[in-house]
């Protein structure tokens, strides 16, 4: 059985303004690996495009931990965020990571997410990476009737570099 996302009180996908769900199972990588490449937001631009200007407001830079408070741009809008869920994969329980952001602003400008991770090993050698966003505000629905839909190809994106990195690195270390 495949495990779900956490959601906060207000986020539940299908009661917000837009919703973009992406996941791949990839072969060869553990769900640990991909925690750490994750958490770490010094390489995201590596395999990201649609990240910049990533800041830290504490010592915690430029890995993610529990109650992180950072920023960072992406779809055009600058982003404050703050680490709601932090769980390391461990003893058969999946990694788990998301984040509370928004961009401030008046009704027609503000922008509240929860931006969620999971990543869950499987049988066979093989993890699951599932990251999902439910978004309120104006902009979100503005999103919503993207068309083509660049929520959800940005993050695609995103998932499948996050995998490329972290197949690399294992390649390159046999």
């Amino acid at each position: 059985m495949l495990h779900e996302i956490h959601w906060p009180q207000g986020y539940l996908p299908g009661t917000t303004d837009n919703f973009a769900s992406n996941e791949i199972i990839v072969k060869g990588i553990t769900a640990a690996d991909v925690f750490d490449n994750l958490i770490d937001t010094s390489i995201w631009a590596s395999y990201y495009n649609n990240v910049a200007d990533i800041h830290f407001y504490a010592g915690d830079a430029p890995k993610l931990k529990a109650d992180t408070r950072f920023r960072f741009s992406t779809f055009g809008f600058p982003i404050e965020a703050q680490v709601v869920e932090f769980e390391p994969p461990a003893d058969g329980k999946p990694g788990r990571l998301s984040w509370h952001g928004w961009a401030e602003g008046d009704a027609d400008h503000r922008l509240d997410v929860i931006h969620a991770w999971l990543l869950e090993d499987l049988s066979e050698g093989r993890v699951r990476i599932l990251t999902q966003e439910s978004q309120k505000g104006k902009p979100a629905k503005d999103l919503f009737n993207t068309n083509p839909d660049i929520m959800n190809q940005g993050h695609q994106d995103w998932i499948k570099g996050l995998a490329r990195t972290v197949l690399a690195a294992k390649n390159a270390a046999r």
